[in-house]
């Protein structure tokens, strides 16, 4: 028997459903059924209550941006041409974990062109309490997905205040360490630590060019963690880091700095070479970088 929905003084409205089935590799959804499983369960939803099913859609792809999933906006497309009017799906964070995609859903109720929504377990309609949970539940799997991305950023800066390099090699003159229970926490090599502070002072009080300093750097007998000579790249990147100055803004961009990791360059070094290297910058129409600027750090 075809499910409908009548109303007074109206004929009923044929209920024509589309699966809609999602998966993400994200790690928030990991424990999510498969694509297979959902596809499996909804198969089995169909022959129960006999419902008119004339469309199967499915994707991986992730909930959390708005109007990112091509599969998602077909099915949209396919409800505003009247292809279907009804959707069977998993559970209602399949369909959207955002309030731009949920509002397309609702929007589309309100204009009578999506007149069901089929869960495992619920039915939602065009009734205002049926959306207002509807929203309800979308909006849940929202506030977990914000949740988890403000518990993942505080968790990444609380490891790092502790010493925890968050890229992938150490900088110049520092190693992680391999020790159970302290993986990815930097140390300063001690004997790296006499060159990559003898690298500063000769550019912040000789004037040396970033040139001499390889040439002295080479002659001092300094490498790289691979054992590599160290190049004008190298040596560039290393005196414009604050970090080696003993500050490390994280994330990047957030002009929140951490002091988690040990220096032994003097604020003074760090001061005079950020002087040398931006009057010659500026000699040659460079822009200085201001986030770089000492006077973010020496408060």
């Amino acid at each position: 028997m075809t499910n409908q929905i009548a109303f007074a003084d109206t004929k009923p409205i044929v209920l024509k459903y589309c699966i809609y089935a999602r998966k993400s590799m994200e790690q928030e959804e990991r424990q999510a059924l498969s694509i297979e499983s959902q596809l499996k369960e909804m198969k089995v939803i169909v022959e129960r209550h006999d419902l008119n099913l004339v469309d199967i859609k499915f994707e991986s792809h992730s909930a959390k941006q708005s109007g990112q999933r091509p599969v998602f906006l077909e099915m949209i497309e396919g409800l505003k041409k009247g292809e279907y009017n009804a959707i069977l799906t998993w559970n209602p964070d399949r369909l959207s974990r955002n309030a731009g995609d949920l509002g397309y859903l609702v929007d589309l109720m309100d204009k009578g062109l999506l007149q069901e929504i089929r869960t495992y377990n619920q039915v939602f309609t065009n009734s205002p309490n049926e959306k207002f949970l509807l929203m309800i539940l979308c909006s849940q799997a929202k506030l977990e997905n914000d949740n988890k991305g403000i518990n993942v950023r505080r968790g990444l800066r609380a490891a790092v205040e502790k010493g925890w390099w968050p890229c992938g090699h150490a900088p110049l003159g520092y190693t992680k360490s391999r020790i159970k229970g302290e993986e990815g926490i930097v140390h300063l090599n001690e004997d790296d630590a006499v060159w990559i502070k003898g690298a500063f002072e000769k550019v912040a009080y000789e004037g040396y060019s970033i040139y001499r300093v390889i040439k002295w750097l080479k002659e001092f007998g300094a490498t790289s963690c691979t054992g590599k000579t160290l190049n004008y790249s190298m040596v560039h990147a290393m005196l414009h880091k604050p970090f080696y100055y003993g500050e490390f803004e994280f994330p990047k961009n957030s002009g929140k700095y951490t002091k988690a990791f040990k220096s032994q360059l003097s604020p003074r070094s760090y001061l005079m070479t950020y002087k040398r290297r931006s009057h010659k910058l500026n000699g040659r129409n460079a822009i200085v970088n201001q986030k770089q600027h000492p006077s973010v750090f020496c408060r």
